[in-house]
């Protein structure tokens, strides 16, 4: 597996970044949803905002996101490993596992630079 490029990792952080300092609760999603596009291709990173979202839905008191991203974190790395993840899939439990989703432009030309 190769390593997460710089500039897809400075992506990634400033997305994950911004979903902490966000104060509305629907930009922190967006924001977590853009870093788990971004990340689906590397286990640890994909996992990690999986755990971040878990705990954006434990404090919202979702508990059907929060059930959801617990399975999430259980297949995020094994199949970002096996490049087995559909995507741009925002990774809410809202939407279904499998489900592949387009890509947003700016994110689609990072990644194929990438």
């Amino acid at each position: 597996m190769k390593p997460m490029p710089t500039a897809v990792r400075a992506a990634y952080s400033a997305e994950m970044r911004a979903a902490k300092t966000a104060t509305d609760p629907a930009a922190r999603w967006r924001h977590l949803e853009r870093a788990h596009i971004i990340s689906q291709p590397w286990p640890w990173p994909h996992t990690a905002n999986h755990l971040a979202m878990f705990a954006l839905a434990v404090r919202q008191r979702d508990r059907r996101e929060a059930f959801g991203q617990v399975i999430r974190i259980i297949v995020a790395a094994p199949g970002s490993a096996l490049g087995r993840y559909p995507e741009g899939n925002t990774g809410r439990a809202r939407v279904g596992l499998t489900q592949p989703m387009p890509v947003p432009d700016d994110l689609a030309a990072l990644l194929q630079a990438a």
